[in-house]
């Protein structure tokens, strides 16, 4: 599902952000990318949608090597990754309805499909009485499940969290996780980034460990990696 083979980065200011990075992920796993402030997490991220290359390596995520994909066929890639942020990143005048459906409008599907896809994924989020209201009308947690039912709405292949309970309290944080265990549950892969130690602990899973742009551990259940 998604490969890794000896990736390096290097940004414009000579800062390394990942070294020989060699990892694979299966269809249908949860794994947690953990490790300190600067250790090239976010840039695992941006390899993965394609919003940086890396300088040598390549990056496959359904046996397409993303690192020599003609710029035409990005925004198909793109179609079949659902990425969550840290900050929700809802546009604020338009209804939780129209925060998903956009996610649908902007590949021109069909209003009855649009329509149909954001009340199940509505429902699937807990939040079909919410449809009308605005992000401003929600709270954190209610946003972070707009958020996800948009990234989860075209049926992505891959489900990207990059700190997704950064600005959760503990409660909202683990009802937060146990959605994604159930996106999980139902066949997508989901990749997560975190800091959060308790969360990782929850989940149990699969640990990527980084640390100055190095994958330092692997397959270390969540309950025994603690982070320095």
């Amino acid at each position: 599902m998604i490969e890794f083979n000896h990736v390096n980065k290097v940004y414009d200011n000579g800062a390394v952000a990942l070294q020989d990075v060699t990892l694979h992920v299966d269809k249908g796993e949860f794994v947690l990318v953990c490790g300190p402030s600067g250790a090239g997490k976010s840039t695992f991220i941006k390899l993965l949608s394609h919003e940086i290359l890396p300088e040598s390596g390549t990056v496959m995520v359904n046996d397409m090597d993303i690192t020599r994909l003609k710029k035409r066929k990005i925004p198909y890639l793109r179609r079949r990754l659902g990425i969550v942020f840290q900050d929700f990143r809802l546009l604020p005048n338009k209804t939780v309805f129209e925060n998903v459906a956009f996610a649908l409008e902007v590949i021109e599907e069909k209003p009855s499909v649009i329509k149909k896809k954001v009340s199940h994924v509505l429902e699937l989020v807990g939040l079909a009485h919410k449809a009308n209201d605005l992000p401003e009308d929600l709270s954190g947690g209610e946003q972070q499940r707009v958020a996800i039912a948009r990234a989860i709405v075209n049926n992505p292949l891959v489900l990207i969290a990059d700190e997704p309970t950064g600005n959760l309290d503990p409660n909202t944080s683990r009802d937060i996780v146990d959605l994604f265990k159930q996106i999980n549950n139902a066949g997508t892969t989901v990749v997560m980034v975190t800091h959060d130690m308790d969360i990782v602990s929850y989940l149990d899973k699969r640990v990527i460990a980084i640390e100055e742009g190095r994958v330092v551990s692997d397959r270390m259940r969540g309950a025994e990696y603690r982070e320095d």
